[in-house]
């Protein structure tokens, strides 16, 4: 019902919008074409990676919002334009597409040349082709995403060891240099790193327990911000994933816990007030079911979602071999 109700928002053209006749942004178009697949709308999902193709900007990148498949705002964040390469190889896998994987090559190459354009000398890449920040979220999600573009590579025969290098050097600064991202309080940023494969092992075990208290609110899910009464689907889902992915029991937890939001026709309302009791914003969108649906999809060991989430092993590495745990 969840999918069912994703695709009834996505437009002709492919394009899905955060909400029926609202924007878009190609992050969580991407998201939600994600959970597509899960649910065996593999059709939608694909016109949705078409959609992208068609719209991609001469340099690689997206705008960062669109509205009825025209740009509303000029801006290029590089988080949203490498996360193509995730939905295209989770895509592929999931249909076994290899089609699909060599027509969509060109996109997801122009869109990481884009998205390395933006990189500094220390290895972070800019929050977006405007601004000098980076961002720990955007940058883990870069992290996942070059690792898939690496993939995507090496099964079209084009192999990229560069992404692969420049994805070293991401996960390095993520993990060795905090002082060079923005302090935030969201709650992406403490299990990103993990989601986005940069903390592993021990290590993320440990960095999902020390700040676990400050933004899961038992019965209701993850606060988008420490300092705020407001839980969201999509953290809290996306919380969920991080622990499907790992095996942890919990997952589980926060799935029921989400279910507060869910609506009669299997969408989802993006976050719960729960000083005042209220649902808000008076929203239901798109990326959030996505998530929902990839969790679920987690927890039940679907084996795309787990792939394009732990790519590493996707990719021939040669030597020297990828740090990892």
């Amino acid at each position: 019902m969840t999918a069912a109700w994703i695709a009834s928002v996505q437009e002709p053209s492919g394009a899905i919008p955060w909400f029926p006749g609202g924007h878009l942004d190609v992050w969580n178009h991407v998201e939600a074409a994600m959970g597509l697949d899960v649910s065996g709308f593999h059709a939608e999902a694909s016109a949705a990676y078409r959609w992208l193709a068609r719209v991609q900007n001469a340099d690689g990148s997206w705008y960062a919002e669109y509205r009825h498949s025209a740009a509303t705002d000029f801006a290029k964040d590089a988080n949203f334009v490498a996360y193509v390469a995730v939905g295209v190889l989770h895509h592929a896998l999931a249909c076994q597409d290899t089609d699909f994987l060599a027509g969509l090559w060109p996109t997801v190459s122009a869109a990481v040349d884009f998205v390395l354009s933006l990189r500094a000398p220390s290895g972070a890449i800019r929050w977006r082709d405007s601004s000098p920040i980076f961002l720990v979220t955007g940058c883990s999600s870069i992290h996942q995403s070059l690792l898939c573009a690496a993939a995507i590579a090496s099964r079209v025969g084009c192999p990229r060891p560069d992404w692969l290098a420049a994805a070293r050097a991401l996960g390095s600064a993520i993990r060795d240099r905090p002082e060079l991202f923005e302090d935030k309080p969201h709650s992406m940023d403490w299990y990103y790193p993990v989601l986005g494969g940069v903390v592993t092992g021990s290590t993320a075990e440990q960095r999902l327990s020390t700040r676990w208290e400050r933004f899961v609110v038992p019965g209701l899910g993850v606060r988008c911000v420490s300092d705020q009464p407001w839980v969201t689907g999509g953290e809290t889902a996306e919380l969920a994933l991080t622990l499907a992915l790992r095996g942890d029991s919990r997952a589980a937890q926060l799935l029921a816990d989400v279910e507060r939001l869910r609506a009669d026709d299997g969408s989802y309302w993006t976050g719960y007030q729960f000083a005042n009791q209220v649902i808000w914003p008076g929203e239901r969108t798109t990326w959030t079911a996505g998530a929902v649906l990839l969790a679920t999809a987690a927890l039940r060991d679907h084996p795309s979602t787990h792939a394009v989430f732990k790519p590493l092993s996707l990719v021939p590495q040669g030597t020297p071999r990828y740090p990892i745990e």
